[in-house]
């Protein structure tokens, strides 16, 4: 089936749409040894697709994946210090899948991998706006750190979106659902309300719950678990 270019570009993970536009009219991407223009249509598993030389992947099954991530592991294909990556952890999938997002080497919890690269965009447009919700433990005042977690708080001198705290059983741990994607944003939240994060675990993405997964495994997302996520 015949789809736009910058479809295409996005679906196989290259770049995003947006960005496909700039690489077509640069010259970057050529159809069957024809150099692309925009508007141009493609069948990817019929044509060749290239970007800067290099073929577009051919269409394969959509596939995503959640891990429960546990903590040690950095969220990259590969590292050059050679720590544990949790792509080690879902290499016996059987395709090439990537990251969506990342959890830090000390965090845990719900992580999506998949080969759909519209989808990672979706996921990632902060326009979007898809909750991440996560359980921190912490040490401190929580009763004085409520009304800061709760209020307008801002980072690297931006505003942050309000986000929904809550006090969960037990005295020392937090609900945090944030929609943002900031740089270690739940962990610098709770250092400015005066909090010193302990165990920090990513619980729920958009409709999709961790639920009793163990950690460092994986399972597959159903086809309905995908539509509700990516809707």
């Amino acid at each position: 089936m015949e789809e736009r270019l910058q479809k295409l570009l996005s679906a196989a993970g290259v770049c995003s749409r947006r960005a496909a536009e700039s690489y077509i009219l640069e010259g970057r991407v050529k159809v069957n040894g024809l150099t692309a223009q925009l508007g141009m249509k493609a069948d990817s598993a019929r044509d060749e697709i290239t970007v800067d030389g290099t073929p577009l992947p051919r269409n394969e099954k959509r596939v995503w994946l959640m891990l429960n991530k546990p903590r040690g592991y950095v969220t990259t294909l590969s590292d050059e210090k050679g720590r544990k990556t949790a792509a080690e952890l879902v290499a016996g999938c059987g395709v090439r899948v990537w990251p969506v997002g990342r959890l830090d080497l000390d965090s845990e919890g719900l992580l999506l991998f998949t080969n759909d690269g519209e989808g990672t965009n979706y996921l990632l447009h902060p326009g979007h706006e898809v909750e991440k919700e996560y359980h921190v433990t912490v040490e401190g005042d929580i009763e004085a750190a409520l009304p800061i977690l709760r209020g307008p708080m801002e980072l690297d001198g931006e505003p942050l979106a309000p986000a929904g705290v809550e006090l969960l059983p037990g005295g020392n741990k937090l609900s945090v659902t944030i929609h943002q994607g900031k740089n270690r944003q739940v962990r610098r939240m709770c250092a400015a309300a005066g909090l010193t994060v302990k165990r920090l675990r990513r619980v729920r993405e958009g409709s999709l719950g961790l639920g009793g997964l163990p950690p460092g495994k994986w399972r597959q997302l159903t086809e309905r678990e995908v539509r509700d996520l990516l809707s």
